[in-house]
């Protein structure tokens, strides 16, 4: 009977396309897995920026594979060193390689990304044309991807232990206004597929008012 049980639910686990096993332990190769998962997988036929959901049918020098939670800060959480001296940690490598913190960005986005913190800055900062607010090393994504932005940096805070980039409660609040849409859904479907992990704050958006 207990056997039985343990089936039916491992099976509703993986109807669901939840997967959840904790964490990334599929990859920890960053440059092959931005190569054959995320272009060539996982954007292969291309998609929308994730920003500024602009269509791309492939990888141009306009385009590059972002992280909502930035290397930069991983490294920094991490202490392990300069950017080089990073890629030779097993622990890095394998948190750099999760599936689930990467996104297509636009170039310039991306750059302009480096060093900041998430907040909600308000209407006295004007939005740029992909609805950005950015001011004083502080960036308020656009209303659609708020929530995308919260379970993701909710996610890589949970797993592996990471520093919240800004206030707890306003990712907690972004996520409520902003709660898995289909595209998410389906992202996160995929992801967990070719990882073999799925993000439980997607499945189950209500858990980061846990944390």
């Amino acid at each position: 009977m207990k056997r039985a049980f343990v089936t039916s639910i491992t099976l509703l686990l993986v109807a669901s396309g939840s997967l959840v096993v904790g964490q990334n332990t599929r990859f920890s190769d960053p440059d092959t897995v931005i190569k054959n998962e995320f272009w060539g997988n996982l954007y292969a036929n291309g998609g929308s920026s994730f920003f500024c959901n602009a269509p791309f049918t492939s990888k141009g020098f306009l385009l590059t594979d972002g992280y909502v939670y930035p290397l930069a800060d991983i490294r920094s959480a991490l202490d392990c060193g300069t950017s080089r001296q990073c890629e030779q940690d097993n622990r890095y490598r394998q948190i750099a390689s999760d599936l689930h913190n990467m996104v297509p960005v636009k170039t310039r986005t991306e750059m302009q990304r480096r060093n900041v913190r998430y907040e909600n800055l308000g209407e006295t900062i004007k939005t740029d044309d992909c609805g950005i607010r950015e001011s004083a090393g502080f960036f308020e994504p656009p209303a659609a991807v708020k929530g995308d932005v919260a379970r993701t940096v909710a996610y890589m805070v949970d797993t592996y232990g990471l520093p919240w980039l800004g206030a707890t409660p306003v990712f907690q609040g972004w996520s409520a206004m902003d709660p898995p849409d289909d595209t998410e859904l389906t992202r996160h479907r995929r992801v967990a597929e070719i990882q073999g992990n799925g993000n439980p704050f997607v499945t189950q958006p209500d858990r980061i008012k846990r944390l």
